[in-house]
């Protein structure tokens, strides 16, 4: 693997980086594929190469949520708890675009939190990020109205994809922010009847001022 195919020289020491290489290995998602999933043993930490991946949780009822977003340079705090603990995965994480990921495997993720500075750095940013985005959704839950919720779902997408083109359906957006189709779709036609979006089939263009 060529080391200036990946963003991570400029984050850790070298000879950390030389281990990731060493250990590692590269894989690859289409956009849709599942890379984790509920009730399965994670051996891996996903860090991030190219692409965006979203992380969902199921509630008691069986309503998947949105959590977060992952891009480059970024992991899933969750992945890293459930392979030191030998846990089964409580999230689904999918590829939200082609992505391009460097799997860690398990065994070397304590021993690199005693060896490297720059990974305990990371890990410590990484789950602090991570709760930080947690608390912002149960606030938009909590307090936001769904149609400001639904103005922040999309612009999250716009930001994580660098696209104002947002392709998903309206039942997925639904699922997503734990509401109905019908509900989406009428807030969705709103924002484009006040010019803010253009609705085409499994497409939501974003026009200037959103």
């Amino acid at each position: 693997m060529n080391k200036n195919v990946t963003p991570f020289d400029a984050i850790f020491e070298p000879a950390l980086v030389t281990e990731m290489y060493q250990f590692g290995e590269v894989r690859q998602f289409k956009e849709g594929d599942l890379i984790m999933d509920y009730g399965k043993y994670i051996r891996y930490m996903p860090l991030i190469l190219k692409g965006t991946i979203k992380v969902l949780r199921k509630d008691e009822n069986g309503k998947e949520l949105l959590l977060y977003y992952l891009s480059s340079n970024e992991s899933c705090s969750m992945a890293y708890s459930c392979c030191v603990e030998a846990k089964k995965s409580e999230v689904k994480a999918i590829a939200e675009e082609d992505v391009e990921l460097l799997a860690i495997p398990h065994i070397k993720l304590e021993e690199w939190l005693c060896k490297y500075p720059s990974w305990k750095n990371y890990i410590m940013r990484s789950f602090n990020e991570r709760f930080l985005e947690l608390l912002k959704n149960i606030e938009s839950i909590a307090f936001h109205k769904l149609d400001e919720r639904l103005i922040a779902y999309l612009r999250d997408k716009k930001q994580v994809t660098g696209s104002s083109v947002i392709k998903a359906s309206h039942y997925l957006i639904a699922d997503e922010l734990a509401t109905s189709r019908v509900v989406i779709s009428r807030l969705l036609k709103q924002l484009e009847n006040d010019g803010r979006i253009l609705l085409y089939r499994n497409e939501i263009k974003l026009l200037k001022d959103f």
